[in-house]
């Protein structure tokens, strides 16, 4: 790949990674989506967007939890059934034409909730305990499509625990990040036992910059509420980049 288009790319991904963190997210759609845009290998999607993911979320994980934020309570039923299905969801190895679409549809759905999270007010007052039988069903799932796309499953966490009263904002983020960092190593683990992990010479320098970009957004997003501005610049990046890998 040329330096330019590299040098695009690190940019692009620092300014997303400060975005996501800043919720508690690891990026991975917007990784894929620029990815996309730079006319990336299929191949070498997956696996660079898992190791991004885990290098923003355990930043994430890390701040939110020294915030005081996290609770375990809420966190172990949704993960405790995740990480085998995202392990299983990494040792699937899609055609390319179905990945493409796969992912295409994953991130028109991050874009609308991106979109749709920057008109929304900052807090929740009403929150309940999620059900065990449901928090583990929607792990499960979450945790299958985490392995097979190269996301997280924070994108689908989090908006659902909002949505349910399940977890107030910074609490949903304090959850989300933990939860995309198990997934995206599981799924990265089974991508590189099942010998389809492809990680071009280049992600030494993306590395750097999502851990800058993810600091900055982890320590933004711990402290006080992310800026809803980012989130709707990102949602758009986001919404070409799944159209076109829809389209191609």
């Amino acid at each position: 790949m040329e330096a330019w288009i590299v040098a695009l790319l690190a940019a692009g991904m620092l300014f997303a990674a400060f975005g996501y963190a800043a919720v508690g997210h690891g990026g991975a759609s917007a990784y894929i989506a620029a990815m996309a845009l730079a006319g990336v290998a299929p191949a070498e999607m997956r696996p660079m967007a898992l190791l991004l993911n885990v290098l923003v979320s355990s930043l994430g994980s890390w701040k939110f939890y020294r915030a005081g934020f996290f609770q375990w309570r809420l966190f172990w039923p949704f993960a405790v059934v995740s990480i085998p299905l995202a392990y299983l969801g990494g040792a699937v190895t899609l055609p390319g034409n179905a990945y493409k679409v796969l992912v295409g549809v994953v991130l028109l759905y991050a874009a609308w909730q991106l979109w749709r999270s920057g008109a929304r007010g900052a807090e929740m007052r009403d929150v309940r305990e999620p059900p065990l039988g449901w928090a583990m069903l929607i792990g499960a799932g979450m945790g299958l499509l985490a392995g097979l796309t190269g996301v997280g499953g924070g994108i689908f966490l989090s908006p659902l625990l909002l949505m349910l009263g399940w977890a107030g904002t910074k609490q949903t983020s304090a959850v989300a990040a933990p939860f995309i960092l198990v997934n995206s190593l599981a799924g990265l683990a089974a991508v590189f036992v099942a010998g389809s992990a492809a990680l071009p010479g280049y992600v030494a320098i993306l590395a750097p910059a999502v851990l800058i970009g993810g600091w900055l957004g982890a320590e933004y997003g711990s402290r006080r509420f992310a800026n809803p501005l980012v989130r709707r610049v990102l949602a758009v990046v986001l919404a070409l980049a799944g159209a076109k890998m829809i389209a191609v």
